[in-house]
């Protein structure tokens, strides 16, 4: 007894020192949790077997958003293929089509017919069972790149599309929590995926 009065408060000292140093490890190294940006507007739109999906039928699952036109000469090709490579990394830790999915959404209806968008997902070996390619009303389809992820879409006198060529990560309950650029590897936007399926 004697010898804890002694160094009592060296003992304290020390647990002090040792609740500091715990939490300026978890500081350093805790993965921040990802902010929830906004909730992502339901919408009512043709999948490539001609049902309709809605975002509430994807609720559940941790999904990637890309808006895209299947004529598009440069980067629509080139994110969708990085779609199809974080296909690959999720169907490896077994989360594709149970727990995440990826949604691509045509914002040229006019030519990216049903047959049209599926033998363009088809090029990429895009999985049905988990990639919804999505066709719809052309103004609402805009208006839910813009509203909900911010994403600018415009169209010239001669049909030509410009747009940002950006992904948009929403979690299970539909709301909108990272917007990934084109600089982001497969690798990264899988481990986004992750992060929320685990959160």
């Amino acid at each position: 007894m004697a010898v804890l009065k002694k160094y009592k408060w060296t003992w304290i000292l020390l647990a002090i020192c040792a609740v500091l140093a715990g939490y300026l490890l978890w500081t350093t190294y805790a993965k921040p949790k990802l902010p929830v940006i906004r909730p992502v507007a339901d919408f009512s739109m043709e999948n490539v077997d001609g049902k309709t999906v809605t975002l509430q039928d994807t609720n559940g699952k941790v999904r990637l958003f890309y808006f895209f036109f299947a004529n598009c000469p440069d980067v629509c090709p080139i994110t969708t293929f990085r779609l199809s490579q974080v296909q690959d990394i999720l169907k490896d830790k077994g989360l594709f089509g149970q727990e995440a999915s990826i949604v691509s959404v045509t914002f040229d209806p006019e030519r990216d017919t049903l047959e049209n968008i599926k033998a363009f997902g088809d090029k990429f070996k895009a999985d049905y069972a988990g990639w919804y390619f999505l066709r719809g009303d052309q103004q609402k389809t805009i208006d839910l790149a813009m509203d909900s992820f911010k994403i600018l879409i415009n169209q010239d006198a001669d049909g030509n599309f410009v747009h940002m060529d950006l992904i948009g990560l929403v979690d299970q309950e539909g709301r909108l929590r990272e917007i990934y650029r084109p600089e982001a590897t497969p690798d990264e936007i899988a481990a986004g995926v992750v992060d929320l399926v685990k959160e």
